[in-house]
């Protein structure tokens, strides 16, 4: 069953496991189950995806139990007044430790016109494991805090892989070597990004909510084995700098 993270009478949200899609789209190949049609069996009635994950991401999802309901959060979502925060692990450790990354993007065609895009991150914690690869005797990877102020096609995973600093398990926009690594020393088989907190307003009441998504056991463990802080301990996360520099 999916991990509900909250629900009533107007929204929930769940918990998505990663390498679940969302729905059916042309944009992902062959798939023997999907998250909106699970949920629906899960607990019944109409519902309505308030936004979109990818398939290889984990964490939090809001699905509307209305019509209505879904285009309020989608106003929201398009007038920028969601927080959302994501932790994903990365090769390397990003200089600056903490910045804005503004670099435009093209939608899901890469031939498409190119958007605005922006994404402020955080560098949280490093490690260097002595493994070799190519020329390099030991690797260096970090966790980090990325906080997308737009919402463009894989953004963190495209702004990342610009920085040099591509997500790890992402086969896309990332390094085959490193993903291979972490599943031959790491058994490690996701790509190391969640979609650890969000923050908006409930459509109804207006009240303003904070939503917080547990990484998956493959996640966790891996923060466990490189001493890095699990989320309940980064009560300083949504802190971000008044002027981070940009990186373009």
């Amino acid at each position: 069953m999916l991990e509900i993270l909250y629900q009533d009478d107007a929204l929930l949200a769940v918990n998505k496991p990663a390498g679940l899609p969302v729905h059916r789209s042309k944009l992902i190949g062959p798939a023997d189950a999907f998250l909106v049609d699970l949920l629906r069996e899960q607990v019944g009635g109409e519902l309505f995806l308030a936004h979109r994950l990818d398939r290889a991401t984990s964490g939090v999802l809001l699905v509307a139990r209305s019509a209505a309901v879904a285009a309020a959060l989608g106003e929201q979502f398009m007038g920028r007044e969601v927080h959302k925060q994501y932790l994903a692990v990365v090769r390397g450790w990003p200089e600056p430790a903490e910045g804005l990354v503004d670099y435009a993007l093209p939608g899901s065609r890469e031939t498409g016109p190119r958007r605005e895009a922006r994404t402020r991150y955080r560098r949280l914690a490093t490690v260097e494991v002595p493994i070799a690869l190519g020329r390099y005797p030991q690797q260096r990877y970090a966790l980090v805090l990325a906080e997308p102020e737009t919402g463009r096609f894989r953004q963190i995973r495209k702004h990342m892989a610009h920085l040099h600093h591509p997500v790890i398990g992402d086969c896309q926009h990332g390094r085959g070597d490193h993903n291979r690594l972490y599943k031959q020393y790491f058994a490690c088989h996701r790509m190391l990004l969640h979609a650890w907190r969000l923050q908006f307003a409930h459509p109804v009441s207006g009240a303003r909510m904070t939503l917080q998504a547990p990484l998956d056991a493959a996640y966790e463990a891996l923060l466990a084995r490189f001493a890095w802080p699990l989320p309940s301990a980064l009560q300083e996360a949504d802190r971000w700098p008044h002027s981070p520099s940009s990186l373009v």
